[in-house]
């Protein structure tokens, strides 16, 4: 019962975020407030993993390759089908559960704690559309941060494999581009919207709904990394299964 009981309370909560909203001039400087900790806040560790372990792919791509007839060309089509297909969206997004979701459900239930949602509520403002709008609309620019994901992935794997001495620049060019579908980056960045959403919505639903002290707010938190992990995983297991079998 108590799953059926956080499943309510979580749409619910969804209702009420969009039933009134705050003052436009407010709501604005906390969306652009939002953007700095969760979008921009979270480039710097986004492109140092995105570069490495682009890189990690390619060199592991290069030496399973024992068979002479297979192209070198091979390395950059691995590298890119990795990168677009899984790695950027999905891998990035859990380690954006434990960065942004982990700072998403301490800051709100922190306020939970010190009573502050208690004061917004009496000055008569819908604290769930002050808290939890900003951050769904920061996150919509989310597929920006795995468009660079993507990119430094790339061309992280491109330097290993080049630079390295298992390809030749040509051929990891080569092999970047052949059989390249446009449809997959469409079914890339459309899970990456669904994964935005989950990381914006849960870990808010989290700390909002939060009970206790600051022993709590830590729980919370670790709580939050989990769901958001595993709706994460779901998401990418249903979506895959409708948008590529």
């Amino acid at each position: 019962m108590k799953y059926l009981h956080d499943i309510g309370s979580y749409f619910i909560m969804m209702r009420k975020v969009f039933a009134s909203f705050t003052k436009p001039f407010v709501l604005r400087q906390l969306i652009f407030k939002e953007i700095d900790d969760l979008i921009i806040g979270s480039l710097g560790i986004v492109s140092f993993v995105s570069l490495f372990v682009g890189a990690v792919v390619s060199i592991q791509t290069a030496l399973n390759m024992d068979n002479p007839l297979i192209p070198s060309s091979l390395i950059g089509f691995a590298t890119r089908q990795s990168v677009i297909l899984e790695f950027a969206p999905t891998f990035i997004s859990i380690i954006m559960a434990g960065k942004v979701g982990s700072f998403i459900t301490s800051s709100i239930g922190s306020m939970r704690v010190t009573e502050q949602i208690d004061a917004l509520e009496v000055m008569g403002i819908n604290s769930l559309n002050y808290l939890v709008f900003p951050k769904i609309i920061a996150l919509l620019l989310y597929p920006f941060v795995i468009a660079i994901s993507m990119f430094l992935g790339v061309f992280g794997g491109y330097l290993a494999g080049v630079y390295g001495g298992f390809a030749s620049s040509e051929a990891f060019i080569q092999g970047l581009q052949d059989d390249f579908i446009p449809y997959h980056l469409f079914y890339a960045f459309f899970k990456t919207f669904i994964f935005a959403l989950i990381l914006a919505t849960v870990p808010s639903w989290q700390g909002y709904y939060m009970q206790g002290g600051a022993l709590e707010v830590g729980r919370a938190s670790t709580n939050s990394f989990v769901w958001t992990s595993v709706l994460i995983i779901l998401a990418n297991y249903i979506i895959t299964q409708l948008l590529l079998s």
